[in-house]
């Protein structure tokens, strides 16, 4: 009976259109962010910071952008590896051949690299579509790879192919310790969530999701297919820029260019689906079971006495993965965000039937 709409009235257009116009949807989302702020840096411990914290937070910001690509824009990307790949290796060399300039400066210009990479890359989206598109991304995925490993200028000059991200310091201020990092990360997820749930609910947005439905009814209407798949294209790789370059330096530290290959790209994928398209919150949920999943898989069958190889665990693990992508595309297309709306229809109506 908690959760009921009765007696919340809307009396203007901006009351109607804010980001969460039911009042027990504001004070859970401001209660997760204050714990996940004022709680979690003093109750959780280093390993749950390092493993499942910091990467479900980081690989959550890459599967945003590639949600407003693939979800939000109906075009189809298997080369999001590249484009952390490029804001990893942009934000090094910022970091390493302009050591004054402020470390969130380099993220973002991270971000604007990778931006003009994508564009690049999404011109192709102009003339082809599906399949099509998926092998063209799928080809900057590959040239990306061999261009960070065989021109050695992007390495420094690193004679085995791997570079090492220098101190993370702000404004005169280290970031070293898991919880720094921790919070670090999570301001930045937070605010690229809210830019991104703004953005979707906008006008670009709105341009976004008629191209993707129907893109020459879009064109019918007064929307111009090119700049909304291009802005599309731009959007999401700036968020995939910054999220391979937090990515390379806070939680890798050091990398080569196989850390960003495709099975990084198929692996955001994977959340996308699992998540939902079409929905900020299905990649913070797709990103959630991507990260615990293999914990679990690995820790389970000690738990239970069944002794297995890491090599079974990891075909296992695929097994999984696979096999849940193609129960989601039959039973629920549109992810855990729709199960999880699903669910909060139902507390509506609890206990009434219809």
């Amino acid at each position: 009976m908690i959760y009921r709409e009765t007696g919340q009235f809307k009396t203007s257009y901006a009351a109607d259109q804010q980001l969460f116009p039911i009042v027990q949807d504001r004070v859970f989302v401001v209660a997760v962010i204050a714990f996940a702020f004022l709680v979690v840096p003093f109750v959780a411990t280093e390993y749950l910071f390092l493993a499942i914290l910091i990467p479900f937070l980081i690989l959550a910001l890459a599967a945003i952008g590639l949600n407003i690509l693939v979800g939000y824009c109906g075009q189809v990307s298997l080369g999001t590896g590249a484009f952390m790949a490029i804001g990893a290796y942009s934000a090094y060399n910022l970091a390493v051949r302009i050591p004054d300039l402020n470390l969130l400066v380099v993220f973002i210009l991270a971000g604007v690299f990778a931006t003009i990479v994508g564009v690049v890359f999404g011109i192709p989206s102009l003339r082809i579509k599906g399949f099509y598109l998926a092998v063209a991304t799928l080809a900057a995925q590959f040239f990306v790879d061999w261009l960070f490993a065989r021109v050695s200028w992007f390495t420094n000059d690193s004679s085995s192919g791997s570079v090492s991200a220098p101190p993370i310091t702000i404004f005169g201020y280290t970031i070293a310790t898991p919880v720094e990092q921790y919070l670090f990360v999570l301001a930045i997820v937070c605010v690229g969530a809210l830019v991104a749930r703004n953005l979707t609910r906008g006008a670009i947005g709105r341009s976004w999701m008629a191209t993707r439905d129907m893109d020459v009814a879009a064109e019918v209407i007064g929307i111009r297919p090119m700049r909304a798949k291009l802005s599309a294209f731009a959007v999401s790789s700036f968020f995939v820029g910054i999220a391979g370059a937090l990515w390379a330096f806070i939680r890798l530290g050091s990398w080569e260019p196989l850390a960003f290959d495709v099975n990084r790209s198929f692996q955001l994928l994977f959340m996308v689906i699992i998540g939902g398209l079409g929905s900020i919150l299905g990649s913070f949920l797709g990103a959630a079971f991507i990260v615990i999943l293999p914990l679990v898989l690995n820790q389970l069958p000690t738990r239970l006495g069944i002794p297995l190889s890491t090599a079974m665990i990891s075909h296992i693990e695929f097994m999984v993965f696979g096999a849940l992508i193609v129960f989601f595309l039959i039973v629920e297309p549109r992810g855990l965000a729709r199960l999880w709306a699903i669910g909060k229809e139902k507390l509506r109506m609890w206990p009434f039937p219809h």
